[in-house]
């Protein structure tokens, strides 16, 4: 359970870690009434997250913990303060703020249940009808919020908790002085677009995160949710994009928790009959324009016109050479050249490699990696990974003592080879637990499967991204560490250190049961 999520940082979490010193420990009691029960986590700004207990109303509490306390903690007790002015089903409930120098902390609402972060990272992207419902929930908090003249700051999939019985709470304000109401409404978009595609949209928003980015074309504009995946109803796409296009006048919040009440409604119908926007500003009914779309459908006429004065102008030169009736008709394409670029016959269509799509992988491109030091028994799992089957997969053999492969050698991996080079955009893994140290890494070549080949891909093969290794926090992980201008065709998934076996046997070990990549042929 996730009670706080990273959420965005804020100007006092920029100016340096926070120190973490006199830690609490299990069972004792702040302020003669909340007993710490359980370390649940650290947040963003390294607050501590404690499960406790209100040994007075004998209520389950979270406790978030700052040392030191004082002026470095004032700005986490205001934004505690005016949030426990504010009470709606979906905001977490405050019940507390507390300062005692050497550290300070808010308690407020237990919700049993997790963050959207983990819940896409678990499941993987939503349905729109689920989708729909949790940004529902998320706009009318925010309407509540902005109703009293104040801003949230910190909508963020890590601050949207789902509870266990289906309610949506938003948590962990932390607005400062740059953020503004339009602020919170167009992260509403950055919440539609991340259940969706389980991607969140950074420049859009305008805050970084370690969550993956969105994926984007080889100019750096956002792909729709509909070019990513199937099945996401057109208005739902448009709605998305318009609330996080700045050229797109932002609804108040108010606005567009009924519009997305009208969409939730008509989940249940698919979004039939749902008609245009029906946002209203000020006192005009009218519905807001989209910018985006204006633009996209004037360039869009202007590529016509263009095709077709050049398919004009071959038509006229060529009316001249038509052949004699009866013979065979002449391939129009030049020798050498391609179809599908009409500006140019010649030259291949760069646009024909259409929407992002997950690539068909089948068990004869992919293999076990085991370096030096390997026995290579697992061999023959490798297409058990993509199957397309949750019950089966690549199980490691079971290390005892130590979690990095026994110590016996760095790690092992799948490595997929696509055929040919394709753009990629992402790999996802699932596996049967968290607390994987995976990475991917790309080369050039198989050199063969073998002990020798095995050991010249470890070396040789390069990590992608920042370099680090880091842990899965949940059993669904994707790494959108790809180059748009570049191609791959040789990539590895690579474990190097495994979570503790969940079978009950001790050692360690785990079972990798899907590996998926997204890109374009």
């Amino acid at each position: 359970m996730t009670q706080v999520g990273e959420g965005h940082e804020t100007a006092a979490d920029e100016a340096g870690p926070v120190m973490t010193f006199g830690a609490p420990t299990v069972g004792e009691i702040l302020a003669e009434r909340y007993q710490l029960e359980e370390h649940v986590n650290n947040d963003s700004a390294g607050r501590q997250v404690w499960r406790g207990i209100d040994v007075i109303l004998r209520r389950p509490v979270a406790v978030v913990l700052r040392h030191p306390g004082g002026e470095s903690a004032a700005e986490m007790l205001q934004a505690a303060v005016d949030a426990s002015r504010v009470i709606h089903p979906n905001l977490v409930g405050v019940y507390d703020a507390i300062d005692e120098g050497q550290r300070a902390y808010v308690v407020r609402e237990w919700v049993d249940g997790e963050a959207l972060r983990e819940l896409v990272a678990q499941e993987g992207p939503l349905d729109p009808a689920r989708a729909t419902s949790i940004a529902h929930a998320i706009a009318d908090a925010l309407a509540a919020v902005h109703a009293t003249g104040m801003v949230h700051g910190n909508v963020h999939p890590g601050t949207t908790l789902i509870g266990d019985d289906g309610r949506v709470v938003l948590a962990d304000a932390r607005a400062d002085s740059s953020d503004s109401t339009e602020f919170d409404v167009r992260a509403v978009g950055g919440i539609l677009y991340f259940a969706l595609t389980g991607h969140w949209p950074q420049a859009e928003i305008g805050r970084t995160s370690a969550l993956p980015d969105a994926m984007r074309d080889g100019n750096g504009a956002l792909s729709t949710p509909r070019q990513i995946r199937a099945g996401v109803p057109a208005y739902l796409d448009d709605l998305t994009m318009d609330l996080l296009d700045k050229r797109v006048q932002a609804p108040e919040a108010d606005a567009l928790a009924a519009e997305l009440a009208r969409l939730d409604a008509a989940a249940e119908e698919e979004y039939e009959d749902v008609g245009p926007l029906r946002f209203t500003q000020g006192t005009s009914a009218e519905p807001v324009r989209s910018a985006r779309k204006i633009v996209l459908g004037i360039a869009a006429l202007a590529v016509i016109a263009v095709i077709g004065l050049i398919f004009g102008i071959r038509a006229i030169s060529n009316s001249g050479n038509n052949q004699p009736e009866g013979t065979n008709q002449a391939n129009t394409t030049p020798q050498g050249g391609t179809q599908g670029n009409p500006a140019n016959p010649g030259k291949p269509d760069d646009n024909a490699q259409g929407a992002i799509k997950k690539l068909q992988l089948t068990g004869d491109m992919v293999r076990i990696v085991d370096p030096p030091k390997g026995e290579r028994n697992d061999t023959g799992e490798a297409k058990l990974t993509v199957d397309d089957s949750k019950e089966t997969g690549w199980e490691t053999q079971r290390f005892q003592n130590r979690s990095n492969f026994g110590n016996l050698k760095p790690g092992m991996g799948v490595l997929i080879n696509l055929g040919t080079p394709k753009h990629v955009s992402e790999i996802r893994v699932e596996a049967s637990a968290p607390g994987i140290a995976m990475d991917i890494r790309s080369g050039n070549s198989d050199p063969g499967d073998n002990s020798a080949g095995d050991e010249q891909i470890y070396k040789t093969y390069k990590k992608l991204g920042d370099g680090d290794t880091e842990k899965t926090t949940g059993t669904n992980s994707i790494f959108p560490y790809f180059d748009d201008t570049k191609t791959y065709q040789y990539l590895l998934v690579f474990l190097s250190d495994l979570p503790p076996a969940d079978d009950g046997a001790g050692g360690y070990k785990v079972k990798v049961t899907d590996i998926e990549v997204y890109g374009t042929d």
